[in-house]
């Protein structure tokens, strides 16, 4: 996680960091603290409350987070069976033993064991806190202005509607039900739906392309599709009824489309009404379908941008449990609270976002551009609504700062205590700017995870501090390691990103590979029993961790390794440098070229920005890392989810056939890509 306290230089005193930390030993020069909580804000926590039930109700004592994760991680069946039962998770059949099998892949969690992510999400509460009908479930703002609030009261008549609404379809447990639809209200009690019949659920955001939709939706042959007609983008009206029209030709196994009337009032023939699909089952019974611990609960999906997007399967027990823990332990969610994240419906972090019912907060969902009509939308969404836990991507906090915006000087965001960034390292500038233009009593959570486990494994919690450029610590339950080439585990030291022990919402297999070997191939290939996660990481002997950046788009420069995050930190720490992309092409045995593609701000001549240019990455880096070339180019190819195609674009360039480097309908920006094989060309 990371936070900062803007200009602060204090540094933790022993004590602090042995509390934090609880790591004996030196830990030579730590960067700054840029937050800390109190003792009295601690002892509020929910992780210590957990840590003292652990002591009363099972004999654990752990004196602080360190402590904590290391029973976590060396005691699992313990640590996760404490969680379900401190955490309330809802048996219908109770489970045998929690863990069987340790190995991975093929790890059983909580077999026997049955129950119903839904039934969390609408009627448990953590610790058995019910959610009353008049608190509010779900605030949804619109970027033209149309806003609604939903109750716990009205979300469950409405998720009872609609699964009433899916079994008149023929929907039942294991059929596929998905979505292309943004994040709103509908979106969300469809899902609800769904998930409370055992139906597995999978969602795609309206401006994905018909080809990337398809590519994701024919693999798993859905039974029903729920589709909005149109969407609103940065002041623009779309409307995607010719993609439904399409997809339905591509679906054979189709059996029913819902219609969402979402924009301007489009119908399509032989489509059902969302609105009359609802209406004809109001007033029915609320009921959730026990499921076992690892049956589906949704697909996920890879980038696919040098392929068919992998389907990654999770289950209803194993996301309920992580989501639990991650939320109400890592991030001290729960009642009163008011959780947002800027995401679409085609990022694993809706996923995440929606889970704040689990815990019994109010989730805020946003659907439009993050910078319409200004920077400032969603800073006032957050200040009109009372956000109290800010989530957004590391790109959006860079585009504040370079902006100079100052939401903190106009607007009231006293109700803001942690601001959550991810998608990409945060750099130790846009720590500052939040500290700044923020306040330094937001605890900044910069959380690194993935789709794969659709949970972070590296983050935050209430009761260790910040140091500036780092997330705080390894979150509970995540055997993260830094492994250097010969599989041996280092500290302070780069090395790759590991999982050496199972975790309950690792996939349950991937869709379509019957024997396992296309998701071993994924994940343990490399060292055998494993998880390889993709990532450089240096896990510090304070127990932080820094983030390099992939570890197959690495800049291997005279045989000095480097992460691309490291480079980007220095080139868009320039207002002038609107986005970058840095390539190596250097093969084993081959030294090649490393190359720096840049998007300029307006009116910024590459000339006269070059030469200081090199002169910082020599310095911050090394000079076997400053650049052959600079090379000037409209827009950074993106994933759909916003990752820079680092790897496809590296394939390009090395003299790959670009249509077997990269899935032009996995970009969200496929025109992006003509410079690069235009120069690709010309070499």
């Amino acid at each position: 996680m990371s936070t900062q306290g803007g200009d602060a230089t204090d540094t933790p005193t022993a004590a602090t960091t042995s509390a934090a930390a609880g790591t004996s030993g030196g830990t030579g020069t730590a960067p700054e603290v840029v937050w800390t909580p109190t003792p009295e804000q601690v002892e509020r926590t929910r992780v210590a409350d957990f840590r003292r039930w652990l002591a009363g109700e099972r004999g654990v004592t752990t004196k602080d987070y360190a402590q904590l994760h290391e029973f976590s991680t060396t005691s699992l069946g313990d640590f996760w069976s404490a969680v379900a039962e401190y955490l309330g998770v809802i048996w219908h059949d109770e489970p045998g033993r929690v863990l069987s099998g340790p190995e991975m892949p093929g790890a059983t969690w909580f077999a026997g064991g049955t129950l119903n992510y839904a039934e969390h999400a609408l009627t448990g509460g953590v610790a058995g806190a019910a959610k009353a009908d008049d608190e509010v479930a779900v605030i949804f703002a619109r970027e033209d202005g149309l806003e609604r609030d939903l109750t716990y009261g009205e979300l469950r008549a409405r998720v009872a509607a609609a699964r009433a609404g899916l079994i008149e379809l023929g929907v039942g447990k294991g059929d596929r039900v998905v979505a292309l639809a943004p994040n709103c209200p509908q979106t969300l009690v469809a899902f609800l739906a769904a998930a409370s019949l055992g139906a597995i659920w999978s969602s795609c955001s309206p401006d994905f392309g018909v080809r990337a939709v398809a590519d994701r939706f024919t693999q798993i042959e859905p039974k029903v599709l729920i589709a909005v007609n149109g969407y609103r983008y940065n002041g623009r009206a779309f409307d995607i009824r010719p993609t439904v029209e399409e997809l339905h030709g591509q679906l054979p196994g189709l059996g029913a489309t819902v219609l969402i009337d979402y924009e301007d009032g489009g119908t399509m023939p032989g489509t059902r009404g969302w609105d009359e699909l609802l209406a004809a089952h109001e007033g029915a019974e609320l009921a959730f379908d026990a499921v076992e611990f690892d049956h589906p609960l949704w697909i996920l999906y890879s980038s696919g941008t040098t392929g068919l997007p992998k389907g990654i399967v999770q289950g209803h027990g194993g996301i309920t449990l992580e989501h639990l823990k991650a939320l109400a332990l890592q991030q001290d969610l729960g009642a009163g609270e008011r959780f947002f994240w800027f995401t679409t419906t085609g990022w694993m972090m809706w996923n995440f976002l929606i889970s704040g019912l689990l815990v019994g907060s109010t989730v805020v969902l946003y659907d439009g551009s993050p910078g319409y009509p200004d920077l400032g939308a969603l800073w006032r969404l957050s200040a009109r609504r009372g956000v109290t836990v800010f989530g957004t991507s590391a790109p959006f906090v860079q585009t504040c700062l370079k902006a100079h915006l100052r939401p903190a000087d106009e607007l009231d965001l006293s109700a803001l205590r942690a601001i959550g960034s991810t998608g990409a390292p945060l750099s130790e500038e846009g720590f500052r700017w939040i500290a700044d233009a923020i306040g330094p009593d937001v605890q900044i959570c910069s959380v690194s995870g993935g789709t794969d486990l659709c949970t972070a494994f590296v983050g935050p919690a209430p009761d260790v501090p910040v140091w500036l450029g780092e997330l705080s610590c390894r979150s509970l339950g995540a055997a993260v390691q830094a492994y250097d080439d010969s599989g041996r585990a280092v500290v302070d030291e780069v090395g790759e990103l590991v999982v050496t022990e199972p975790m309950p919402s690792m996939p349950v297999m991937f869709w379509n590979d019957p024997d396992g070997s296309r998701l071993r191939a994924a994940y343990f290939e490399d060292f055998p029993g494993v998880w390889r996660h993709g990532d450089w990481i240096k896990i510090t002997r304070r127990g932080s961790a820094v983030i390099y950046g992939r570890s197959d788009s690495t800049l291997n420069r005279g045989g000095v390794r480097m992460g691309t995050a490291e480079f980007y930190r220095v080139v868009e720490s320039y207002d002038a440098v609107v986005d970058s992309l840095v390539i190596d092409t250097s093969a084993a045995g081959e030294d090649g070229e490393l190359l720096c593609f840049l998007v300029l701000a307006e009116d910024v001549s590459l000339e006269d920005l070059e030469p200081d240019l090199r002169k910082q990455l020599r310095g911050a880096l090394s000079p076997r890392h400053v650049p052959d070339r600079f090379v000037v180019v409209d827009a950074v190819p993106r994933t759909l989810n916003g990752k820079k195609c680092e790897v496809p674009v590296k394939k390009i360039l090395s003299g790959a056939d670009p249509d077997r480097a990269v899935s032009r309908d996995a970009l969200a920006n496929p025109d992006s890509l003509t410079p690069f094989v235009e120069y690709a060309e010309r070499s």
